[in-house]
């Protein structure tokens, strides 16, 4: 199973591919949230829990087909969610009166065929991650901070990978110590700064905070190596010597400019503000 975030727009889908069956499982709650256009994610999920009740009294087929899989929810733990194929997803959009129902189905039809493409021609990923990005404004230079942090995060976690760290769960835990100790607050608060819910954290960080973030992985990777850190208590020890590394960098900065480099900023539409939080 490969774990790979898809964009409806703004919204962050939840998705796994299944390299076996070749077939990819959405979390129907994403899409759910979307066409009821919903920021609140809980609300979207007891309207799928509500519509769900309905449609298994109806004996619908389509509470049957969905499955449920570890996904990573917003406080950065693997939870048990619904799923369902972009088949299926098909037939449940015409469950719910939404004038997203129509761009939602061509999204959910289109993002097959790209996998396809993309096992063909693996850099059609990136190229299409790009596209989407200046499509939401982002500048040239953002893009490639970005896209330079993304690859940092990779090889952290394959080493995380090759040294018995396991995907899911444990990378979550590590990936939180980091950014606790170098930006002062969890990954989970630092969600809640920006008015996050299932969006990606990254894709709404300032140049600066994904600069400090890739130092801090950077960091923690090369410790981690220098040490041979094998399983999860020592590789937690060189989580949090990478992110003090990145954590005093951001200090000096702080000092110099006058600026907090950890904000509320986001690149969400116009009208949802953020929770103050202080950084420590």
């Amino acid at each position: 199973m490969k774990i790979q975030p898809a964009i409806f727009e703004t919204h962050e889908i939840r998705r796994v591919y299944d390299e076996k069956t070749e077939i990819w499982w959405f979390s129907v709650v994403d899409i759910i949230q979307v066409l009821t256009q919903q920021t609140d994610f809980q609300i979207a999920r007891k309207y799928w829990n509500k519509l769900k009740e309905r449609l298994g009294k109806e004996g619908s087929q389509l509470v049957t087909n969905c499955h449920q899989l570890k996904m990573t929810a917003d406080d950065g733990k693997q939870r048990l969610t619904d799923v369902a194929t972009a088949e299926t997803l098909l037939r449940l959009v015409q469950s719910v009166p939404s004038p997203k129902a129509e761009p939602i189905k061509l999204w959910l039809a289109k993002v097959g065929y790209e996998r396809m493409q993309e096992m063909a021609d693996p850099a059609l990923s990136l190229d299409r991650a790009r596209e989407t990005w200046q499509k939401h404004g982002r500048s040239e230079k953002w893009i490639q901070q970005r896209m330079t942090g993304q690859e940092t995060r990779n090889k952290l976690t394959d080493y995380w990978a090759d040294h018995e760290i396991k995907k899911g769960e444990e990378f979550a835990i590590l990936t939180n110590i980091i950014h606790q100790e170098w930006s002062g607050v969890s990954v989970k608060d630092h969600k809640e700064m920006k008015g996050l819910q299932s969006q990606n954290l990254r894709d709404h960080m300032s140049e600066a905070e994904l600069i400090f973030t890739a130092l801090a992985e950077l960091s923690t990777r090369q410790i981690a190596e220098t040490d041979d850190a094998t399983g999860m208590a020592k590789n937690k020890v060189a989580a949090k010597e990478g992110g003090a590394i990145a954590k005093q960098a951001r200090k000096a900065l702080e000092v110099k400019t006058g600026k907090s480099v950890v904000s509320g900023d986001n690149f969400l539409p116009p009208g949802k503000l953020p929770r103050p939080k202080n950084i420590k």
